[in-house]
């Protein structure tokens, strides 16, 4: 649907800036309640860094792969849920395995589906500490089974709130005692041994960016559930379909996407938000605006830094960019990968090097879901490790593509340890930076979200969706519960709810 569309270009119920997944949940929810509502994309196609591009015949996932929240049961499927809300489905294709670990010292495990073959298999590593497994395990199902017995909308509106309270007093009261701490915390009250502690750390690393300590209690039982519950399901088509399937809901309630549309501003009169204009000068006005941005984009890009108000000011002082990505889209011939071989592997040779650049290698080779991805007779393998932009600054366009190239063959030397054969059986390779991730995906120093300066109290600190400024929400991997498709989706279902209380929908 075009602009054209619009019975007022100037002036709409909400706007909303960027296609992430955590806008357009917002968007086609608020828009199935009646809602006008602009989305404005400054790239071609939807999704930010749920989002897709192809190559000689190779469809690629920009970022991650592996997907929570399409199960059919509970109420924390909530891509399932979204895209129902809109009218429209997605295939899907379930993962047996969630996680194939390679760690220091031959700790080479499975995250099976199956909770007890996962927690034997982990028990037959640790045999000391099978209670303490099993303990650790069990408290996160106690915080996943009370968030998945309640509706889960915005912790902002006192009447959900006291609604879901009378509803389900003893969820609520349990989830208020787990809000404020974290998976290590826990981790520790029931596990001693000190590479299964780490062991842990890794878990949580492999989904928040950050060691136990510092990665919520809250998203940890999500997680370390989900997994067991709904399952890791694969999207038919690729990871970009999500997107695409939410702006096609999107559009069938009456809601409009414009891409090619880079917001320049957000306008701020008497104190409030009431429209944005773009880098070719257009204005369009709203009665409530959404920032799908980085909370840095947000109030140092599209807002004056010197205006940014004190609550923003105290989260920067709580919160760190995380890192960006180095990034490898790989063809390779079939034959490279064995038939047994799962879907996501993590590598990693020195626990001392977990979060270092290069120290901790993500793989994902989705054609083993979905062969359709790639040419017959090959796979994609999409690899990637933490990388910051401050190592990709000042250099040439010679130095650039040099740098890129010798990161690339650093990569593949590792992944020939359970890929042998993968150099030669390159078809082809395209190699992503921060750089690329700042430039596509319009996101500072190309982040992936932020992440705790220092141990905080679980997600107390974590800010929701209304900010400072009256008309202006955020949603996305910087507002409550942070990273992830799900909890981005978490986001949006909340943003949206908030926002339709406030209009009267």
């Amino acid at each position: 649907m075009s602009t054209a569309s619009l019975s007022s270009p100037a002036l709409v119920d909400v706007i909303v800036i960027g296609s992430g997944i955590g806008g357009l949940v917002t968007a086609s929810l608020l828009a199935s309640k009646g809602a006008r509502v602009l989305v404005l994309e400054r790239y071609v196609i939807p999704g930010g860094s749920a989002g897709y591009f192809q190559r000689q015949g190779y469809r690629f996932d920009v970022g991650a792969s592996m997907i929570f929240g399409f199960g059919q049961q509970g109420t924390t499927n909530l891509l399932t849920r979204a895209l129902q809300a809109v009218n429209v489905s997605l295939e899907t294709i379930p993962d047996p395995v969630q996680i194939h670990y390679h760690l220091p010292g031959n700790l080479d495990l499975k995250v099976h589906r199956d909770y007890e073959k996962f927690l034997q298999e982990l028990t037959n590593y640790f045999p000391n500490e099978g209670e303490g497994i099993r303990r650790f395990y069990d408290e996160c199902w106690k915080v996943f089974n009370y968030l998945n017995s309640i509706e889960l909308l915005s912790l902002e509106e006192p009447r959900y709130l006291m609604r879901v309270f009378f509803q389900h007093p003893k969820a609520c009261l349990g989830l208020l005692k787990y809000l404020p701490q974290n998976a290590g915390d826990f981790a520790r009250r029931f596990i001693s041994d000190p590479i299964l502690l780490k062991f842990i750390d890794i878990e949580c690393y492999s989904w928040s960016v950050v060691p136990a300590d510092l990665t919520p209690m809250i998203n940890a039982g999500m997680v370390f559930s989900d997994r067991h519950y709904g399952g890791i399901n694969y999207p038919k088509g690729g990871v970009g379909q999500i997107a695409l399937k939410l702006v096609e809901g999107l559009e069938k309630v009456g809601g409009t996407i414009r891409y090619k549309a880079n917001v320049k501003r957000i306008i701020i009169e008497n104190g409030q938000a009431v429209g944005v204009e773009l880098s070719t000068g257009e204005v369009y006005r709203a009665k409530r605006i959404v920032s799908n941005a980085t909370r840095w984009d947000t109030f140092e890009k599209l807002l004056p830094p010197e205006q940014m108000p004190a609550s923003e000011k105290k989260w920067q002082q709580r919160y760190d960019k995380s890192p960006s990505f180095l990034s490898l889209h790989l063809g390779v011939e079939a034959s490279v990968i064995k038939p047994d071989t799962v879907c996501h592997h993590i590598l990693l040779e020195s626990w001392e090097q977990m979060q270092e650049p290069y120290g901790t290698i993500f793989v994902s080779i989705p054609t083993l879901l979905d062969p359709d991805l790639a040419p017959e007779g090959y796979h994609i393998i999409h690899t990637f490790t933490p990388s910051w932009i401050q190592q990709w600054r000042g250099l040439s366009v010679k130095e650039y593509e040099q740098k890129k190239e010798e990161a690339a063959g650093r990569i593949i030397s590792r992944l020939e340890k359970i890929f042998p054969g993968l150099d030669a059986g390159l078809d082809y390779m395209e190699v992503g930076t921060p750089r690329t991730h700042r430039r596509f995906l319009g996101r500072v120093d190309g982040t992936y979200g932020p992440i705790p300066r220092y141990k905080l109290p679980g997600l107390l600190t974590m800010p929701l969706n209304r900010t400072k400024i009256p008309n202006l929400y955020c949603v996305g991997d910087s507002t409550f519960p942070g990273q992830g498709l799900n909890a981005v989706a978490f986001s949006g279902f909340a943003c949206a709810h908030r926002i339709a209380v406030d209009l009267g929908l």
